[in-house]
């Protein structure tokens, strides 16, 4: 082989070799695979798009780390993350202390009420003696589950779905008396068509911070204190610089009902 030729291989293998290193510094982001508009859906071509989309976007530039978004089944989410298949899920997972049992979390990035949607009737009791023999959605393993199920499991019945939107389907479809979830989430598929003409808001029901948590965050394996630090900095720093407060606005659903980090 001519020096020439072993001068061109020695260069491609430091080239791949390089390129290797680079694609294993990127960061994994898990996102649920179903819609969760308007913080996360597929757009018309199928680019994932939203305010949490454009959160991710703008923390990985102000870590100056390039990051790929990999799509996981929710229930499967945490497994996932723990197996070392993604780096961070950024998927409105709010921070709970059962949570915390088996993984970290970066700060709060937003946070909001929880609330519950039913049939237009003009009853907004939402007592658990009121819900008595009625049918609750949820989604499942996600803090509403828990919290229907504590609060009127001994009354109602629950039924819990994999997507939210199943759940919000049922709903419109009369299967369902009641729907509970994120008051963002649920007040966006009220301004739907199909939420506008079947449904309204019943209210917010009552705090619970052991079961519904501190509000939303990057959830992170324990051992990663050096990614916790940084995301936790890269989002105080798009606090402080008002770039969170400009994301939202591009939301209009969003804005005023929302507690943002300052």
């Amino acid at each position: 082989m001519s020096f020439n030729r072993r001068l061109m291989l020695a260069v491609a293998a430091v080239a791949l070799c390089g390129f290797a290193a680079q694609a294993k510094a990127d960061l994994k982001f898990g996102v649920a695979a179903e819609p969760y508009a308007p913080f996360t859906s597929k757009d018309a071509s199928g680019k994932w798009v939203g305010w949490e989309i454009d959160l991710m976007d703008a923390v990985c530039a102000q870590m100056k780390e390039k990051c790929e978004l990999v799509e996981v089944a929710w229930d499967g989410i945490i497994p996932s993350l723990t197996a070392k298949q993604i780096d961070v899920i950024w998927s409105s997972m709010s921070i709970t202390a059962d949570r915390k049992k088996s993984i970290e979390f970066t700060k709060m990035y937003y946070n909001t009420p929880t609330v519950i949607i039913g049939q237009k009737d003009g009853d907004t009791d939402i007592s658990p003696e009121h819900l008595k023999g009625k049918t609750i959605g949820v989604q499942v393993t996600t803090i509403h589950q828990k919290y229907v199920e504590k609060y009127f499991g001994a009354g109602s019945t629950i039924k819990t779905y994999q997507t939210q939107d199943e759940a919000n389907n049922d709903l419109a479809a009369g299967r369902l008396d009641y729907v509970q979830a994120d008051g963002s989430a649920l007040d966006t598929y009220l301004k739907t068509d199909q939420g506008a003409a079947c449904c309204e808001l019943k209210g917010a029901v009552p705090e619970d911070a052991e079961i519904l948590g501190e509000g939303v965050g990057g959830g992170i394996r324990k051992e990663d204190t050096e990614l916790k630090a940084k995301l936790d900095a890269a989002i105080d720093a798009l606090a402080k610089s008002g770039e969170i407060n400009k994301i939202t606005e591009k939301y209009p659903e969003l804005v005023g009902k929302m507690i943002l980090p300052q």
